[in-house]
């Protein structure tokens, strides 16, 4: 498998699963509805644990662009490879989001609540407010990628960095999460985002664009500010 068809596919099994945790809480008749945000939180972290899993042998698994800008800036990571990592991830994401609207297909249209239907793919914040979004993101994200380094760094019985990697991913949404949803990932915010903008979702409503562009650009920032004072700290 390619690096570029490891992140695709490693990014397609993380939204399909993160995306589908969310529809199972939030759409009506659900099996899991009202299951609440330790369920999400849960969902999501073992979502990137199994996509690691699949994709890390054949790319690293990176499944997120602030990552992989993160690891570049840091000199972790050819720059050369970085656009080809990030096509990957985000047709992976969209490919994941638009999996999950088939999934869920016979949910859409009992559930009135367009904003739900949009929190199934995108992130969007409790309380709007611009500069507090904006750093909440940068937040989770630079410690995303700070942690990330640092569990790099250690030596665990062999396949289980990915599993550990996956209950860090639970803690950021346990103890970060609540005032934007914490993307922390560009593609697995923009394209399910565009992936709810094109389907034929019942009552879907808007996709948030005015709010778009802060789980895209803080993740991005908070990922090569996180790598940039781990080398900085460690060498």
């Amino acid at each position: 498998m390619s690096p570029f068809l490891g992140e695709v596919i490693g990014t397609m099994i993380l939204t399909l699963f993160g995306c589908g945790v969310v529809a199972n809480v939030v759409l009506e008749k659900s099996k899991g509805q009202n299951g609440g945000w330790i369920v999400i939180s849960m969902g999501w972290g073992f979502a990137v644990a199994f996509a690691v899993y699949v994709a890390g042998k054949y790319s690293g698994a990176h499944i997120n662009p602030a990552v992989t800008l993160g690891l570049a800036a840091g000199g972790y990571f050819p720059w050369a490879q970085v656009p080809l990592y990030i096509a990957g991830q985000m047709l992976g994401a969209f490919l994941g989001a638009v999996l999950c609207y088939f999934t869920y297909k016979c949910h859409w249209e009992p559930t009135d609540d367009a904003a739900l239907k949009l929190a199934v793919f995108a992130t969007g914040p409790a309380i709007p407010c611009t500069t507090e979004n904006f750093l909440c993101e940068f937040i989770g994200t630079f410690f995303l990628v700070f942690i990330l380094l640092g569990i790099g760094a250690n030596e665990f019985t062999q396949g289980l960095n990915p599993l550990i990697v996956g209950f860090f991913i639970m803690a950021i949404g346990l103890s970060l999460g609540g005032p934007t949803g914490y993307a922390i990932n560009p593609a697995r915010d923009l394209g399910p985002r565009i992936a709810h903008a094109i389907l034929p979702i019942p009552g879907k409503g808007g996709s948030d664009w005015g709010y778009a562009w802060i789980p895209v650009v803080a993740p991005i920032c908070g990922g090569v500010a996180g790598a940039l004072v781990y080398k900085a700290i460690v060498g």
